[in-house]
Order: structure tokens, then sequence, then C-alpha cells
């Protein structure tokens, strides 16, 4: 399984940017898509993720801010991102977990996206 994740670019802080990720290959369900960020010498850490359900959860760091969301387009999740911060500024990776069409788990990570925020 694979994961394309774009949207990422500069911005100012305050402005707002919107990523997608988008899952493709022999998927039978995905139970779960998240995005995770990593900033420079500090550790990948959850941004926002959303079960197949729809329930989501947020890092306190974004709550209010970020909305994680499924829309539309099959096994595709977006990250809308409002009143961006410098602190915001990371690569983000998306992830998905779920089952291939023979019924094996994966776990997969997209390529990143460059997110800078400018103060």
């Amino acid at each position: 399984v694979q994961l394309q994740a774009s949207g990422g670019g500069l911005v100012q802080a305050g402005g707002s940017l919107r990523l997608s990720c988008a899952a493709s290959g022999s998927i039978f369900s995905i139970n779960n898509m998240g995005w995770y960020r990593q900033a420079p010498g500090k550790q990948r850490e959850l941004v926002a993720a959303i079960t197949s359900g729809g329930s989501t959860k947020y890092a306190d760091s974004v709550k209010g801010r970020f909305t994680i969301y499924r829309d539309g387009a099959p096994n595709t999740v977006y990250l809308q991102m409002n009143n961006l911060k410098p602190e915001d500024t990371a690569v983000y990776y998306c992830n998905a977990q779920g089952a291939t069409m023979i019924l094996l788990d994966f776990y997969s990570w997209g390529q990143g996206t460059l997110v800078t925020v400018s103060s």
C-alpha cells in the first residue's frame, strides 16, 4: 500500500494550508489514517488521526486549529490547518493502517511533505 501526501508549503503565521493523503494499492479496508510531524531535532509526533467510523483525536497543541477529515475520494484523508504558528513548522507524514485484499495487515507511511510557517 502506498501513500501519496501533498499540500505542504511556505505560509505566514496565521495562514492556512490543507494537506491531503491518498492511499492506493491492494486495499481491502483502512481502519485508521493519521498525520504525524517531525520538526528538526525532535521526535515524530501524532498530530491528528481519524478512524473508519469518523472518530478523531488531536494533539493538544493543534486542537481548535487543525481538522482531520475524509471527504468524498476513497482512501483519502485531509488535514486542514488554520491559524498556523511557527512552531507548526515540520515535515508532515501521513499514516494508514488496515488490511490488504489478501487480508494481511498493513501499516504504511507517506513520503512526507514540508510545512514551513514564517513569523
